[in-house]
């Protein structure tokens, strides 16, 4: 696809600018229709040994569960299928410092805006206000130049992509114990990430290996690629009882014509658009929801934020089914899972997983889940 080039991502409009969202959310479910109890213990700390070495429940279109290992899923493809991954690429956000008086710090970037600006989360034991200097990793300063929402806008000495890649930490989520190590910088990121931006994996690509991707399109699946870059607030519970209530987190994306046009030949040949991932979900929903011509008219190329939101009662409009790991309750990516497959059907999917002692969340196990109208 015609890629998204860092530069285009760091001129990105700031994060409140969006486009008018076309759908809107049912005001009749609430925020409990989308919990469930897990235990602690089944919260994956680690990956699998192997990529693809993980567990697959299959749901699939008639609702039935088949519990099965990650390679099977070569088995549940057809010839003409298209599997679309988000190529982001996770980058080492985090960094740890001090305030002038010693007050300790911890900063996450989550969008780089100018080469020398950023958008970031900073815990400390009191707000830094605008004009304050910040000492990160021990080796740079950085000037808070105010608010913008929940996070600060921060001016770095040099670009911020390159200070992050010598002084950085990989971002692990905060349900994952252990501080990030070499393993994570290899595993917390798909083997096709390629665009710089993300302060999450599109962790569903994860189980894909380069011996899995040539197995599929030797099978005559073909494969395409949108960029979504995963925002921290992935991982944010909806903190409203009445779903209709929550506010979106934004996220920048992009859909090139190489991906469209993927999309027409597998429209045209009666195969499946398979995404790999809630992430390449929302990238292919948003284009669809944000396209100038209508949600049900032919996609056109699109790069933008999105604040699209899906919850049941959603029509998908290019997505027949999807791989994705198991999410956190009371998440908006439970509820976008249960839009595609039903509330019911995914509440018994994720019971069955409870009981079969699935892995959960990132480093867990997967899910491939058919569409009931596919």
């Amino acid at each position: 696809m015609a890629q998204s080039t860092p530069s285009a991502y760091l001129n990105g409009a700031a994060i409140p600018g969006v486009l008018l969202e076309l759908f809107r959310v049912s005001s009749t479910l609430t925020v409990s229709d989308f919990d469930y109890e897990l235990p602690p213990e089944l919260i994956a700390q680690t990956p699998a040994a192997t990529r693809d070495g993980s567990r697959l429940l299959h749901l699939d279109a008639s609702g039935a569960l088949h519990d099965r290992r990650f390679p099977d899923l070569a088995n549940l493809l057809r010839p003409n299928d298209l599997l679309v991954f988000n190529d982001t690429r996770v980058i080492k956000a985090r960094l740890t410092g001090q305030k002038a008086t010693g007050g300790k710090v911890e900063v996450l970037v989550e969008r780089i805006v100018e080469s020398h600006r950023a958008l970031a989360h900073v815990r400390a034991s009191k707000s830094p206000g605008p004009g304050t200097t910040l000492r990160l990793a021990d080796a740079f300063d950085v000037t808070v130049l105010g608010r913008a929402g929940e996070l600060f806008d921060l001016q770095f000495p040099a670009p911020v992509l390159d200070l992050l890649d010598t002084h950085g930490a990989t971002p692990l989520p905060p349900y994952i114990t252990h501080a990030a190590d070499a393993t994570d910088e290899d595993r917390y990121q798909t083997v096709y990430a390629r665009e710089p931006g993300a302060v999450a994996a599109p962790t569903a690509g994860l189980h894909f290996d380069q011996d899995m991707l040539d197995r599929v399109a030797e099978l005559g699946v073909e494969r395409a690629f949108v960029t979504l870059h995963v925002g921290a607030g992935t991982f944010q519970p909806v903190r409203v009882d009445n779903i209709a209530d929550h506010i979106m987190h934004a996220e920048w994306y992009t859909v090139g014509q190489p991906v469209i046009d993927a999309i027409a030949r597998t429209r045209a040949q009666g195969g499946r658009v398979i995404a790999v991932g809630t992430t390449s979900v929302r990238a292919l929903e948003s284009a669809a929801a944000q396209n100038p011509a209508g949600p049900d008219a032919p996609l056109t190329p699109i790069q933008g934020d999105t604040r699209l939101f899906i919850t049941p009662g959603y029509r998908y409009r290019v997505v027949d089914a999807l791989v994705t790991n198991f999410h956190l309750p009371q998440s908006t990516l439970l509820m976008l899972v249960s839009a595609l497959a039903g509330v019911e059907p995914i509440r018994r999917a994720y019971i069955h997983a409870v009981a079969q002692r699935y892995r959960f969340f990132s480093y867990g196990d997967a899910m491939f889940i058919e569409s009931p109208s596919a």
